[in-house]
């Protein structure tokens, strides 16, 4: 793969498995419905591993538009490059949610809640403040940003000394990271933190001929495009302050 299909692909499982938890807890006649906040959190958190185990040998696995403008920031990533990744991550969000609402078609027709058939495509606060919602998008995509910007490959020595990578398993810190902001800073917007996870689906859910659908809450889609743009940014002006660059 080149680093455009794996952007892709790495976003389309990572979509598909995140939409695929929302429509299994909240459709009706799921074997998972109403399982609740820790399945779902839990669930994106994997999703993100397989997205990363399969794109990261190839693109690096950003999967998220926050990643790539936070690294292009720092100077870790080149702002060529930012583009193309964003576009094939929402492009890969895009097909991920389609693929959750084929899997899970009959139970969208057996739903008749619009909210609820718009759960499995893209965010909505809990409560409907949109300064709040946007600091809250900033916070959690801040939090993300500067723990993958101070991450280390994890590496063990063998009986020479010589470094051995331990493959797959540099995808759990970022799984493990993202379940914790789920869990922590999660239940006010339903943490985006990534522009193209909310827009792609959206746009998704605006298209498809979804049984008994109601609006996309267009309204509403800046916060977590905004939110998580400038969460990446000010994590990134932390990580340049705190002596990445030179300053201290």
């Amino acid at each position: 793969m080149d680093e455009f299909v794996a952007e892709f692909v790495g976003t389309s499982l990572l979509i598909a498995m995140g939409s695929g938890v929302v429509a299994n807890v909240v459709l009706n006649k799921t074997k998972g419905q109403n399982s609740g906040w820790m399945v779902i959190t839990t669930a994106w958190a994997l999703g993100v591993f397989i997205g990363v185990v399969v794109a990261g040998p190839y693109s690096g696995a950003h999967l998220n538009p926050a990643v790539s403008i936070g690294l292009a920031i720092v100077g870790d990533f080149p702002w060529e490059k930012v583009p193309k990744y964003i576009f094939a991550q929402i492009l890969g969000a895009m097909v991920g949610s389609t693929i959750a609402w084929l899997v899970y078609k009959d139970h969208f027709d057996a739903t008749e809640d619009p909210g609820l058939k718009f759960a499995p495509f893209g965010t909505a606060p809990a409560i409907r403040n949109y300064s709040s919602n946007l600091i809250s998008e900033i916070v959690g995509t801040s939090v993300l940003i500067i723990v993958i910007l101070y991450s280390t490959e994890p590496m063990l020595n063998d009986t020479n000394g010589t470094p051995i990578g331990l493959g797959s398993l540099g995808a759990l810190p970022v799984a493990f990271l993202v379940w914790v902001i789920g869990l922590s800073l999660g239940g006010t917007t339903g943490y985006a933190i990534n522009p193209a996870r909310d827009f792609g689906p959206r746009l998704m859910h605006q298209f498809l001929p979804i049984k008994g659908k109601g609006g996309s809450d267009w309204q509403y889609s800046w916060v977590p495009i905004v939110g998580p743009i400038i969460g990446a940014a000010l994590a990134a002006g932390i990580y340049l302050l705190l002596g990445a660059g030179g300053m201290v």
